[in-house]
């Protein structure tokens, strides 16, 4: 069994880190501040061919393997939570689909300039009445001959406001047993109909771009359709699996940049003459702050890994998003702890890391729907 990374995978997660802590990092606190979407920054990542890392080479992009992409997802959340989420989403979520249901002409027309960086991907799934219950959706897409006509919402939607295009789940009909089928349609953000509701003001993640859609009657060829009209919801959920590992990725990013903070703050405060990091009360947080950050980091790359081997990864990316995301949060607690009143005030980088992990506890499945889907594999 080899941990060590490849000479390509090490070469990588070099590049993205200098770029991350010479770009991305001294922007992060006013992107935070101002909630202001980084768009200079997306085009420089654009340019360095970090937004079709790994997408294939014949459509655009690095031709990357996962592993460097989560390594990837790591760096430039450890800089700013905000870039990373909407990284995250644009490959996983926007690029995903694409290249593993997409058309050759699909893939021409959309993944290429999405894998260039000529544009940010997006995904629709949640509406605001289907959140954990996906297959509650309600949007719907009626075909009228060679064309559908989608008529819904969609609400919580990364990168909307700087797509080309949104993936989307709709409603195309039912079965025999009346249940739902659900098909996923390529929607031009420019097209008749397509309306971003409002920007929403979040808590944490302040500077990644989140919106509420609405589709009046969007008109939609034929030829826009990923897959046939029942294919949606099972597209979908294999999009879930490999956006999982992003998001324990960016956990992993996130929560490592909360415990370097708080190690550099508790080797310098001093109290009762002497360094918090003597304190054992502190080493013990510290401690498990270290252990369960490599421990999460270990189970994201596994489940990278078995993704990149062709192998069964629903189970392991469920387990390592759950418990990176619970990390996360426990760790950026700890982190403002260990910095007492310094931490609970915007002087400091834990508190935003604090505001930050609390969605990773709930996007890409909260932790509860990863219990569920862990339990499912195990056979309950």
């Amino acid at each position: 069994m080899d941990f060590d990374l490849t000479k390509e995978q090490s070469m990588i997660r070099d590049m993205v880190r200098e770029f991350a802590t010479s770009e991305i990092e001294p922007l992060a606190q006013e992107v935070d501040r101002t909630g202001r979407f980084p768009l200079e920054t997306f085009q420089k990542m654009g340019k360095l061919g970090l937004l079709g890392l790994p997408i294939d080479e014949a459509y655009g992009g690095a031709g990357a393997d996962t592993v460097s992409y989560a390594l990837a997802v790591e760096e430039i959340g450890r800089a700013c939570g905000s870039t990373g989420l909407s990284y995250a989403a644009h490959v996983s979520l926007g690029c995903g689909p694409l290249q593993a249901f997409g058309t050759d002409e699909q893939k021409e027309t959309y993944l290429v300039p999405l894998a260039r960086g000529e544009a940010l991907g997006s995904f629709g799934l949640t509406e605001p009445s289907a959140g954990s219950d996906a297959g509650g959706t309600q949007t719907r897409a009626i075909r009228v001959d060679d064309s559908y006509l989608i008529t819904g919402s969609k609400s919580y939607i990364t990168n909307a406001s700087y797509a080309k295009c949104v993936i989307v789940t709709a409603v195309t009909g039912e079965d025999a047993r009346g249940k739902k089928q659900i098909g996923a349609f390529i929607v031009p953000t420019d097209a008749k109909g397509f309306s971003i509701l409002r920007t929403y003001e979040k808590m944490g993640l302040r500077g990644s771009n989140t919106t509420e859609l609405a589709f009046d009657e969007v008109r939609v060829p034929l030829s826009n359709r990923l897959g046939s009209e029942t294919e949606g919801f099972k597209q979908f959920l294999k999009t879930l699996d490999g956006g999982r590992i992003s998001i324990g990725a960016l956990s992993v990013g996130i929560a490592r940049a909360a415990y370097e903070a708080a190690l550099r703050y508790a080797r310098e405060r001093i109290q009762f003459g002497n360094t918090l990091s003597k304190m054992q009360a502190i080493q013990f947080k510290l401690a498990d702050m270290a252990m369960h950050l490599e421990l999460s980091r270990t189970a994201v790359l596994r489940a990278a890994w078995l993704k990149d081997q062709g192998r069964p990864f629903s189970k392991e990316a469920a387990m390592a998003k759950l418990f990176a995301s619970e990390t996360c949060v426990r760790t950026c607690d700890q982190a403002v702890q260990i910095h007492g009143g310094a931490g609970y005030v915007a002087d400091f980088p834990v508190e935003r890391y604090f505001r930050d992990a609390k969605l990773m506890e709930i996007g890409e499945g909260t932790s509860e729907i990863q219990r569920l889907v862990i339990a499912r594999q195990i056979g309950c």
